[in-house]
C-alpha cells in the first residue's frame, strides 16, 4: 500500500514536473520566437538598413567627387584664362603672314595648338558650372585696361595688339616675342593663383601645365631675344 502510494506521488511529482516543463518550453518557445522576430527583425532590419544608407552617401559623395567640386577661385581662373588664351591665340595668328623667323612662326603655332583645346575645356567647366563664359571679341582686351596700370595678367592693350598687327619681318619678331613673354608671364601667375586657391582638380592640373609648358616657352623666347 505505501509502496503504491509512493509510486502513485512519484508518478504524480513526474507528471507535474513534466507538465511544468511543457509550459515553460511553450513560454520560452513562444518568448525566444517573438524576441527573436523582434530583435531580429530590428538587427536585420537596422544593420542593413544603415549600411545601404551609409552607402548612399557615400556614393552620393563620390558622384560628386567625380563631377568635381569647384570653388571661387577656380570660376575666376577659367573666366580670367579664356580670354587671356583668346588674345594669345589672336596674337599667334598673325605670325604666318608677318614674322620673319621660322622659329617665331614654330612657336606662335605651338601657342595656338596648345592653347585652343584650353578655351574649349575652360568654357566647358564654366557651362557645367552653370556660370557664363566671357563674351568674345572687343572685351577680350578690356580686362587689361579696367585694370588702368598695364594689368598684372600680360594682356596686351587694344594699341599694343594693334601695333603688333602693324608690324612685319623682325620688327614684328621681336615685338611678337617681347609682349608674348609678358603675356605668359601673366599666365603663368594665374596659374600659380589656380594651384595655390582652387578646388577643381583637373583645373588645377590645367594650370600645373600652364606654369610648365609657359615657363619653358618663356626661356625659350628669352633665348630668342639673346637675353638667355
Amino acid at each position: 500500500m505505501i509502496r503504491k502510494r509512493s509510486l502513485m506521488r512519484r508518478t504524480a511529482v513526474v507528471a507535474a514536473a513534466g507538465a511544468a516543463a511543457l509550459v515553460l518550453a511553450a513560454c520560452g518557445g513562444s518568448g525566444g520566437d517573438d524576441g527573436s522576430a523582434g530583435h531580429g527583425g530590428h538587427a536585420a532590419t537596422a544593420p542593413s538598413s544603415a549600411p545601404s544608407s551609409s552607402a548612399s552617401a557615400s556614393a552620393s559623395a563620390s558622384a560628386s567627387a567625380s563631377q568635381g567640386q569647384h570653388n571661387a577661385a577656380d570660376v575666376a581662373f577659367a573666366k580670367g584664362m579664356i580670354p587671356h588664351h583668346r588674345q594669345a591665340v589672336e596674337m599667334a595668328d598673325l605670325a604666318p603672314g608677318r614674322a620673319r623667323s621660322a622659329e617665331v612662326k614654330k612657336l606662335a603655332a605651338d601657342i595656338k595648338k596648345a592653347q585652343d583645346p584650353e578655351i574649349r575645356t575652360l568654357s566647358g567647366w564654366l557651362t557645367s558650372w552653370g556660370e557664363d563664359v566671357p563674351a568674345e571679341g572687343a572685351m577680350d582686351h578690356s580686362t587689361h585696361d579696367m585694370s588702368g596700370m598695364g594689368g598684372m595678367d600680360g594682356m596686351m592693350t587694344a594699341e599694343e595688339m594693334t601695333g603688333l598687327e602693324n608690324a612685319s619681318g623682325k620688327a614684328f619678331d621681336t615685338a611678337f616675342t617681347e609682349l608674348m613673354i609678358k603675356h605668359h608671364e601673366g599666365a603663368v601667375e594665374m596659374a600659380r593663383t589656380e594651384q595655390a586657391d582652387g578646388a577643381h582638380g583637373p583645373a588645377r592640373k590645367m594650370a600645373v601645365e600652364i606654369i610648365d609648358s609657359q615657363s619653358a616657352e618663356i626661356e625659350q623666347m628669352n633665348a630668342l631675344l639673346g637675353k638667355d
